[in-house]
């Protein structure tokens, strides 16, 4: 109960501080790319039962029906808006709205498609027994995952052979031991971990690569 009060009083508080950022936002992705502003698919949350994810879409109109479910940082369905607010995991922050819904919480389990879910059922029975997070230990972890997938030859392959299970691992060790304090810590790594990206870095500039 203290976790889904504390999840709520945030994620209003969030959306008041952050309107003029959200509506910036939606606003670059309405101008720069033709489509929807706000992308959703389906994820599977707490006790195996799907919903709806949001997101700032920041991939190319139909870019599901296109290419894998996982996304490399050298993927060119990534729009030049979206290369940014991925960097920045400010395309996450309609998930504010799933968290009000009772659907997500500020932290905890990165909630995945079905597709994957059905190839780690054992895995999943524990972790889909708390609401998914926008951010998580295996968020903080792997917050170079694009990075990693576009240096393999097949990018699903490669996450669903290392990369999830390894954060599995972690999430289910999450599932075991949560708390309160364990959640603010991981508020914390996660804000870290997005301003000690390289390219994110003030005063540094972007060497090579293909964002």
């Amino acid at each position: 109960m203290a976790k889904r009060i504390f999840d709520v009083l945030v994620a209003v508080s969030a959306l008041i501080l952050l309107a003029p950022l959200l509506i910036l936002v939606a606003l670059l992705v309405w101008v720069t790319s033709p489509g929807p502003v706000i992308f959703d698919q389906e994820r599977i949350g707490l006790r195996g039962q799907p919903f709806r994810i949001l997101k700032f879409r920041s991939m190319v109109n139909g870019a599901a029906g296109q290419g894998p479910s996982v996304t490399a940082s050298n993927d060119a369905r990534v729009t030049p808006v979206g290369a940014v607010i991925r960097k920045l995991k400010v395309d996450e922050l309609p998930q504010l709205l799933n968290v009000l819904a009772g659907e997500m919480s500020l932290v905890g389990p990165r909630p995945e498609v079905r597709k994957y879910v059905e190839m780690f059922p054992e895995d999943y029975e524990l972790i889909h027994s708390v609401r998914p997070g926008i951010t998580g230990v295996a968020s903080v972890e792997f917050a170079n995952e694009a990075e990693i997938l576009a240096g393999a030859d097949d990018p699903e392959a490669e996450y669903v052979a290392n990369v999830l299970p390894e954060k599995l691992e972690m999430e289910r060790r999450y599932v075991e031991n949560q708390s309160l304090f364990g959640d603010l810590r991981l508020i914390v790594a996660t804000v870290f971990a997005i301003l000690n990206r390289p390219e994110n870095r003030v005063g540094t500039s972007e060497k090579g690569g293909t964002q």
